[in-house]
């Protein structure tokens, strides 16, 4: 597939003097179209996901929206097609190596729009090189949602199953099989399902797989609260397996916001209250006083709440008593210690908060680069986080190595470069 030819996309920037070995624990792909196509067994033939061209002129429908139909009104926009739906993002959001995306206003429209390394793996490597990422998490996008969610809800589970089950074999023998040691294995699930869904969990442990994209709070989409015992053989499942549960910003939906005024502005901005609100969601679950060894990260949503959190939960066990259920949520610890034991933070971008690590608990923050949305800190990984470290002066040579790669690799269980290249 050709590389962007409009002007309006940068060449390949020179590769950036690599400071630090980085881990960005959140990055995005975008599903190539032969991904299912490959994959898609003869009992369903021509029922897997699919590319299609859009007529220039045509009116279509959008999946799964209450948004009107759109117009195509350019030539050579593309769309997935699942189920008789069409999705009309491409590549959600997928704007990295625009020379100037802040005057970006629209999505890709077709594949020819991206970089290539947004769907193409040994391009995605050489991004990274150029940005000294040593490794990264890639979640889904749009045909598959960030944790799977558009495929779950298939009309018909049995083909929901194969097609999740597909993606999960590309991630595995293609984009993460390609370059084993440069893509954390992050697999989807079935969440119609729980049964199905912790089999599929356990299927993928077994060859390596060691995160799965959960949904932030799944009672917002239509499925139990996190709290309910439905829930438990996923739970299970990742805990015994060493799973780690990721939850990005957005894989339930965004904040509920009235109908005018500046949406998108305000869901961006509103990003950390979704992962505050799904982190009390689950502390309060009682999945970690039933599984203490299980590992949550919350994705792209930032840390700077945090400390904030730890302070009202410990002033609130200080004043506001206890239920008689109390025990039943976070068994026989305080709150703040299973905030600090079962959680990992994600930071892009916390200039301010990057000094209070010791509050936080330096070995639950990792870093991420959002390849390859817009606010993404590629190519130019390397400078920010230096300017990001200058401003905290008191971060210490093992508070760096730990926030840039070594808090990640131990989570994720990912190996670190042994190539003095790459500076540890």
């Amino acid at each position: 597939m050709s590389a962007p030819v409009t002007e309006d996309y940068l060449v390949d920037p020179e590769p950036r003097e690599r400071c630090y070995t980085v881990i960005s624990v959140d990055d995005h792909l975008v599903e190539p179209p032969e991904l299912f196509e490959r994959r898609e067994p003869a009992r369903f033939a021509g029922r897997f996901p699919r590319v299609i061209e859009l007529e220039q002129g045509g009116t279509y429908s959008r999946a799964h929206s209450d948004l009107p139909p759109m117009t195509v009104h350019e030539q050579g926009r593309q769309a997935w097609l699942y189920e008789d739906q069409v999705y009309l993002q491409v590549g959600l959001n997928a704007t990295v190596g625009h020379k100037d995306h802040l005057k970006l206003r629209h999505e890709p429209s077709s594949f020819a729009d991206m970089r290539p390394g947004c769907y193409d793996v040994h391009a995605r490597v050489r991004d990274m090189d150029i940005a000294g990422i040593w490794a990264s998490v890639n979640f889904p996008s749009q045909i598959t949602g960030f944790a799977g969610t558009v495929l779950s809800r298939s009309a018909d589970p049995e083909l929901g199953v194969a097609v999740v089950k597909a993606w999960n074999d590309w991630m595995y023998e293609e984009w993460h099989g390609a370059h084993p040691d440069r893509i954390v294995p992050l697999g989807i699930t079935w969440l119609a399902d729980p049964g199905i869904g912790a089999e599929e969990i356990r299927r993928n442990a077994a060859r390596g797989f060691t995160a799965v994209s959960f949904p932030e709070v799944p009672h917002r989409i239509g499925y139990p609260p996190i709290h309910d015992l439905y829930w438990d053989p996923v739970m299970r499942a990742c805990a015994e397996t060493g799973t780690v549960v990721c939850l990005h910003v957005g894989s339930s939906g965004m904040t509920q916001l009235p109908p005018d005024g500046p949406r998108f502005e305000k869901n961006v901005t509103l990003f950390p209250a979704l992962s505050l609100m799904a982190c009390v969601e689950w502390l309060w679950s009682g999945v970690p006083a039933r599984y203490p060894d299980l590992k949550i990260a919350l994705s792209e949503g930032g840390v700077g709440w945090v400390p904030m959190l730890l302070d009202r939960l410990d002033f609130m066990l200080d004043h506001a008593g206890r239920t008689a259920d109390y025990e039943q949520w976070v068994g026989n610890r305080t709150p703040s210690q299973i905030l600090t034991e079962n959680f990992w933070f994600c930071s892009l971008d916390d200039p301010s908060t990057l000094g209070l690590l010791d509050r936080i608990g330096e070995d639950h923050v990792m870093l991420e680069v959002d390849y390859p949305h817009s606010d993404t800190t590629w190519p130019d990984t390397q400078e920010a986080l230096r300017r990001g470290f200058e401003t905290n002066p008191g971060l210490t040579t093992d508070q760096i190595r730990k926030l840039t790669y070594a808090n990640a690799a131990r989570l994720f269980r990912h190996p670190v470069p042994e190539d003095p290249a790459w500076p540890l």
